[in-house]
């Protein structure tokens, strides 16, 4: 937690030097309302963390004090057999998030961004409660807690930089290491590209275990997955594939079939229910970016609102050990329905936008009530009046762009 942490201010910066370099260049690898999206399941990601992050450190522990077969030092060759062995094993996690629905469910909101940037690099999972099982044979072997759980945010940190666009192909550095190159083959949606690359940092596992591909000159990658998730929800995104497996495994006559759905070969579905429920997807070139228009000062006020969130949840972080349960519940709340209306804003909900009054009424009195230090409740208040007052001009200049019965128009996809 502390290496992201200290690697979050690096993130940010080279999203803007991007994010710089695309609009100077007009390549549109870029949409507001995908990246804030991206950042977005982030941070839900980081709440998550925050939650759920004692029981996985907790299983390790135990299997490490009870099974451990060395007590093995902390001397720099051991940290890096830790930080390789820890690849090989986060391979064979990652392959099994693509290849099993339930794992699948869980991983695929990071590949539900249509454009591929460094802001999808953020767009991670907030319910991957299944994931440390595959790194207990370390606690096995005797790699300590702290020395696995440093190496797991290094291996993290790494795999930042390899979702761009803007880096071509790195000459031999491609047969060793996971590079731009071969990890935009993993995010594509291309038949040729399905389930390929499954390294986070060496891409030796892939090429050992046939599944390395290249990225091919005549076959542009398209991002996003098949079965598209057309919502700028961060919490759809997490429960999109939960949601479909949870009503195959009920509509099913079977038993066998309902436990197969969730543990059988993503994509698979029982018969009786495809025969009743056929879930229709488009040729890939048919496919069109999901993309509803907004004016531009709607687009401009979702994009201060989610700064402030964002500020928010830095506060959060940097503060966690010295806020109140009850302090710590209400910014977390209030960080998760900020989360929750801006994307509903940004898909042209005019009842959303509607809501924006109570939400940025509501947040401040939330951690004025709560105890919150009053110098930062101030200036949250402070923040959200000025928001408010934006708001009510944004509404009545906006107030054509929104309806609810609208259909969402779509942004063609470009190659």
């Amino acid at each position: 937690m502390t290496v992201i942490l200290y690697a979050i201010p690096a993130f940010f910066l080279l999203i803007g030097l991007e994010l710089w370099a695309d609009r100077r260049a007009q390549r549109g690898h870029y949409r507001l309302n995908d990246a804030l999206t991206s950042l977005s399941a982030g941070v839900l990601s980081r709440l998550m963390t925050i939650v759920h992050q004692l029981l996985p450190f907790t299983l390790y522990l135990v299997v490490f004090d009870a099974l451990a077969q060395y007590q093995l030092s902390q001397a720099w060759y051991i940290w890096l057999v830790a930080f390789v062995l820890y690849d090989f094993l986060y391979y064979w996690n990652h392959r099994l998030g693509h290849e099993v629905s339930v794992l699948w469910a869980a991983h695929v909101v990071h590949h539900s961004s249509e454009d591929y940037n460094l802001t999808t690099a953020l767009r991670q999972t907030s319910g991957s409660f299944l994931s440390w099982i595959f790194y207990l044979p370390m606690a096995v072997v005797g790699f300590p807690p702290e020395m696995v759980i440093t190496v797991a945010a290094l291996n993290l940190v790494y795999q930042f930089w390899v979702h761009t666009q803007y880096i071509d192909k790195l000459g031999w550095l491609e047969a060793v290491f996971v590079t731009p190159s071969n990890h935009r083959v993993h995010h594509a949606q291309n038949r040729v590209y399905i389930d390929k690359n499954y390294g986070g940092v060496f891409i030796l596992w892939d090429r050992l275990f046939s599944t390395y591909m290249p990225e091919l000159r005549n076959v542009p990658p398209v991002y996003g997955i098949r079965g598209a998730l057309k919502s700028f929800n961060p919490l759809w995104a997490n429960l999109q594939v939960y949601s479909q497996l949870w009503q195959d495994s009920y509509h099913t006559a079977r038993w066998k079939d309902k436990w197969r759905v969730w543990f059988g070969r993503t994509g698979w579905r029982p018969p009786d229910v495809a025969a009743r429920f056929p879930l229709q997807k488009q040729p890939l070139a048919d496919f069109v970016k999901y993309d509803p228009a907004l004016g531009a000062r709607v687009s401009r006020y979702c994009f201060v609102q989610h700064i402030v969130m964002l500020a928010m949840t830095v506060y959060l972080l940097l503060t966690l050990d010295n806020l109140t349960s009850l302090g710590t519940t209400v910014i977390m709340v209030s960080v998760f329905i900020s989360c929750m209306q801006i994307g509903w804003v940004l898909q042209r909900s005019k009842a959303a936008l509607a809501m924006e009054g109570p939400r940025l009424l509501a947040i401040p009195l939330l951690w004025l009530a709560s105890g919150l230090p009053g110098a930062v409740v101030i200036v949250l208040l402070v923040a959200h009046a000025i928001s408010l007052v934006w708001l009510l001009t944004v509404i009545r200049s906006e107030e054509d762009e929104f309806s609810q019965e609208d259909e969402p128009q779509k942004a063609p996809l470009r190659k």
